[in-house]
Order: C-alpha cells, then sequence, then structure tokens
C-alpha cells in the first residue's frame, strides 16, 4: 500500500514509518498538515495517518478541507485526546478511524489495513439502484429520477452502505462499525443527524420515500411497492 503519513514528531514518525516499511507498505512523510493536505490532494494514497496537533495546519482541518474537496481516502487519526468527544470530533471531521495515544505498532498496522482492505471490498461494485435512486461510485454521483442529489463525504458513504444493503435492516451498530469505523457507541446523535439530512436529500420532494426507520432496531432503504 502507498500510505501517506502526516506526523510532526520526528521519533514516532521514524517509527511508524519503520514499521510499516516492515510490514511492505510504501510510506510518504510529512511535518505537518499543509504540507499534508497537499501531498494527499495531488497524489493517490491507499490511506492517510494522520497527527491530530500539527503546526500549520491541525490533522481535523486538514482531514474536513480533503473531504470537502472529494478526496476520500480513508484515514486513520492518532491523537493523545482520547475522550468520547474527542473521538465524536475527529470522526465528523471526516476521519475514518481513531487510534489514542499511547498505542501498540501491531495494533495501529492492523487498522491501516483493514481500512485498506474495507475500501477495496467497497470499490468493486461500481452502481447501485434502489427504485429510481442511483449512485455511481466512479463519479460519486447520486440521482433520483435523473435529478442530482449533491452529498457531503459522509453522507456519501452511509447512502453507499445503505445501498449495498438496500432491503436489509441496517442496525446502528453496523453503521457505527461499517460508516464510522467505531467499535463502540459514542453516544451521541451523529447517526440521527447523518440519517436525518441523508432522508431531506433524497426523499424530500419525491412522492415515495426510500429510507424508512425501524423503530428500535435501525434503517432500511428500500422501494416499496405501492
Amino acid at each position: 500500500m502507498k500510505i501517506l503519513l502526516a506526523e510532526d514528531d520526528t521519533i514516532v514518525a521514524h517509527q511508524l514509518t519503520l514499521t510499516l516499511e516492515t510490514a511492505g507498505h510504501e510510506v510518504t512523510h510529512v511535518g505537518d498538515g499543509e504540507q499534508g493536505e497537499a501531498r494527499a490532494s495531488a497524489a493517490e494514497f491507499d490511506v492517510l495517518i494522520v497527527d491530530r496537533m500539527m503546526p500549520k495546519r491541525d490533522g481535523l482541518t486538514m482531514v474536513s478541507n480533503l473531504r470537502s474537496q472529494g478526496v476520500n481516502t480513508p484515514v486513520l487519526i492518532l491523537s493523545a485526546l482520547g475522550q468520547v468527544d474527542d473521538r465524536v470530533a475527529g470522526l465528523r471531521a471526516g476521519g475514518d478511524d481513531y487510534l489514542t495515544k499511547p498505542y501498540a505498532q501491531t495494533e495501529l498496522l492492523a487498522r491501516v489495513e483493514a481500512l485498506a482492505r474495507r475500501s477495496t471490498v467497497q470499490a468493486t461494485e461500481t452502481s447501485s439502484s434502489v427504485g429510481d435512486l442511483s449512485l455511481d461510485r466512479l463519479s460519486r454521483k447520486a440521482e433520483r429520477s435523473g435529478e442530482e442529489i449533491i452529498l457531503q463525504p459522509r453522507e456519501y458513504r452511509l447512502l453507499d452502505y445503505l445501498m449495498r444493503h438496500s432491503g436489509q435492516l441496517v442496525t446502528r451498530t453496523m453503521l457505527l462499525e461499517n460508516v464510522w469505523e467505531l467499535n463502540f457507541d459514542p453516544q451521541t446523535n451523529v447517526i440521527d443527524v447523518h440519517v436525518s439530512r441523508l432522508r431531506s436529500k433524497i426523499d424530500k420532494g419525491f412522492d415515495k420515500p426510500l429510507l424508512h426507520t425501524v423503530r428500535g432496531k435501525g434503517y432500511r432503504l428500500e422501494a416499496l411497492p405501492d
């Protein structure tokens, strides 16, 4: 894999680079968020590893800017800040996983490989449709009845996952693990907020709703018969 490491601590960066290169990966290291954003937006990487606190541009701003530019490379955020609110902030900025310092090198390596593996699997199907709603993964364009739907990066990931599981019950736990890459419940309404935003974009103004809430269980994306 090609990995971009944005880390200002040279000792930590050296250790991470050694671990990743020993595992067979190619690592490009930058020492601040400004360089990290420039490199990530200009070249193809399989995974970005981003330290939260960096000079010139902090990691969360870097990731948020990349997402707004349409760069959807999987991101692992590293931080000494480990409270629930800190992790939620990292995920809301566009991170896919969040690892608190100190951490085991083997755990970091496993998380990086899991992110890349998931990204590869999700890239195999280039399009999906549910009723008159369609998603083209090559152009990252969603449409309903020929009308383009503008999605933020997290909304895109949420719709992508729901469409891959259309007609099935998708629980909050499934969304936390597969859209937010969390193995814990942050005890916030982050899922409800994003589902509400997505529903307003794909259902508002159309006769038949597609995104249904299964009370107490989760959600289902489905075109119900008349």
